[in-house]
């Protein structure tokens, strides 16, 4: 049975990337949760996805250029914050997976040496569209886990997946075939598909049988697979 990815904790039900998302997608019984991390312009580790703030906030700016005292004065919906990277360490130690999105080329060294630091290698899974940012974080430390994201993946994206070392792969529902399924399988590495939101297509990717699911609601996936 995959397991249930709550994406920005659980974006559909939720705040996006706020510490109530994160412990709303735990509560409901998701085994992973998934992050973004930027940096702030005064070097902090903030929980954010677009490179602005805009959309998830009353502010205006784009994050790199915002220190952490502004961006924490910001409303992220309904009251709450910005979180720290290491507020969300602490809310999942312990509990669940972390897949953290490694936003911004600057971001692979500073989290990874936070995630050291919290020794919580074996619950945190670094991700990126970005390769390269994957290639640096194994170059920090091979035993830090990582995890190859793709929009529309190239026929090889599990070799290449392989090839960095990672762990882990994520594809769009929408390009998830049996096909990648069962070579995933036979390479050993996990597969999610990212992100169903409605039933119909929630369904269909269970179907599939992948390793997981990761949706902004989480409790349809649940649902569906009669675990709620």
């Amino acid at each position: 049975m995959p397991y249930v990815v709550g994406h920005r904790g659980a974006a559909g039900l939720q705040p996006e990337n706020t510490i109530e998302g994160f412990e709303y997608a735990l509560n409901l019984g998701c085994e992973y949760v998934e992050t973004d991390v930027q940096l702030s312009a005064d070097g902090h580790l903030v929980i954010i996805h677009d490179d602005r703030v805009d959309r998830t906030t009353n502010g205006v700016g784009r994050v790199g250029e915002m220190a952490l005292a502004q961006l924490r004065g910001l409303d992220a919906g309904q009251g709450r914050q910005i979180p720290l990277l290491q507020e969300v360490l602490d809310v999942v130690r312990g509990r669940a997976i972390l897949l953290c999105e490694l936003k911004g080329p600057f971001t692979p060294d500073p989290a990874a040496r936070l995630v050291m630091a919290n020794h919580m290698q074996e619950q945190v899974i670094f991700t990126s569209f970005h390769l390269g940012r994957l290639a640096r974080i194994v170059q920090i430390d091979a035993r830090l886990q990582t995890g190859a994201t793709y929009g529309d993946p190239p026929a090889d994206a599990l070799e290449q997946a392989l090839a960095l070392g990672a762990q882990t792969v994520g594809i769009h529902y929408q390009k998830m075939t049996e096909e990648f399924v069962v070579r995933a399988r036979r390479l050993g590495l996990s597969l999610h598909a990212w992100n169903p939101d409605e039933e119909v297509n929630i369904q269909r990717t269970i179907d599939l049988d992948p390793t997981g699911i990761c949706s902004n609601r989480p409790d349809r996936v649940m649902k569906l697979l009669r675990r709620e």
